[in-house]
Formats: structure tokens, sequence, C-alpha cells
């Protein structure tokens, strides 16, 4: 890879970051290129030269964000230990919600707000790939891995658990009476969402590494 190539990507990068949080902060509407430009330390053409538009912009962050999400679960196959899967899923889930709230926060006020940028997206790519998620679960099920129950609720109950942690994050740390969450909190908190999200499944933590 060349030194221009590189230095493209960390500029891509570093734009996305900055979007992802100025996105975050404001929400679509209230964002604004000259502000991301600034956030990312780098004059506002080069935002334009490679995203062409907020639009598309936004979008590209959201579909990060999606990716980022799901990447775990896409990787599984009928051959794989649903609980292993499983667990590690929402673990990983729960540590995005920690670790990045704010991305979490953007992709629901979009959803509320009627998915008008990325309604498209849902339909094309995350359709399908719900869909063979949802068919793996049954694979599994059909094959006595786990019980039967309604796949799509199960990939629906992970979703809002480990996501409630960073939509509702005010919420949550003034109840807990904390001001961030910790490792520990990770672990304690996973253990519960994974043991009973794996139970109604039919199916046990695994051992602890």
């Amino acid at each position: 890879m060349s030194k221009r190539q590189n230095n493209r990507e960390e500029v891509f990068v570093k734009i996305l970051d900055a979007a992802e949080i100025e996105f975050g902060l404001k929400g679509y509407n209230g964002a604004s290129l000259q502000h991301i430009a600034e956030r990312a330390g780098l004059p506002k053409p080069n935002i334009i030269y490679y995203f062409q538009s907020k639009e598309n912009l936004y979008k590209q962050v959201l579909d990060q964000t999606l990716m980022g999400w799901n990447d775990l679960f896409d990787k599984a196959t009928i051959d794989d230990d649903p609980a292993h899967v499983l667990d590690s899923f929402i673990r990983v889930k729960l540590k995005q919600s920690f670790e990045k709230g704010g991305t979490s926060r953007l992709f629901a006020m979009e959803v509320i707000g009627g998915a008008l940028h990325i309604g498209d997206y849902l339909k094309e790519e995350l359709r399908p790939w719900f869909t063979s998620r949802v068919a793996l679960l049954q694979a599994w099920m059909d094959a006595g891995k786990m019980r039967q129950c309604d796949p799509a609720s199960v990939i629906y109950m992970i979703w809002a658990t480990t996501q409630h942690y960073a939509d509702f994050e005010a919420q949550v740390l003034a109840l807990s009476g904390i001001e961030s969450f910790s490792d520990d909190d990770l672990t304690r908190i996973g253990d519960t969402i994974s043991g009973i999200i794996l139970a109604g499944c039919g199916l046990s933590l695994p051992p602890r590494d």
C-alpha cells in the first residue's frame, strides 16, 4: 500500500470519526459539514471531496455502525455452537454500547424519525442479513441445538437489551448512582443479559475463558 493511499485512508477514517461524534451530539439536522470539518481538523472541501454531501456522510456513518454491530453474528454457521455465538454477540454489542453510545443513539433517532435516510438500506441490505440470521437460528432449533422459539424475537431482544445501555445511558447512570460504566459493570450486566436470553433459548452460559 502506497504512502498516498495510507494518507487517504487516514483522512477518510478521521472524517468518519468526527462525523460520528457530531451527528451523535446534534442529529442529522443539527450537524453541519463545517463543524464536522473543524472537529476533524480538515478543510471543509476535503469532506465534500470524500463524501460529496452531508447525507452521504451520514449514511456512511450509520452503515459503519450497523456493520460493526452485526459483524460477529454475520460469520456464524450451522456448525457453530449457538450458546457461544449468542453469548459473544451479546457481550460485543453491550461493549459497543458502553464505548460508543453516541452511534447507537444516532441510529435510534434516525429510526424513530421514520428512517428517512436509511430506509433503502434497511430494506435492501439489512433485511436480507436479518432473514439469513433468522434462518440460522431456525436451523439450530431444527437441529435440536436450542429450544424452539421465535428467532426474529431473539434478535430483536438482543438488540433492544444491549442498546438500552447506550440509548438510555443518562437514565441508567443516574439510577445506578455512577458517572460511567466500568469493566466490572460490563461483565456483570453481560452475565445477566446473556444468561436470561440463553436460558430462554434452552441454552446455558458457556464457560468463561
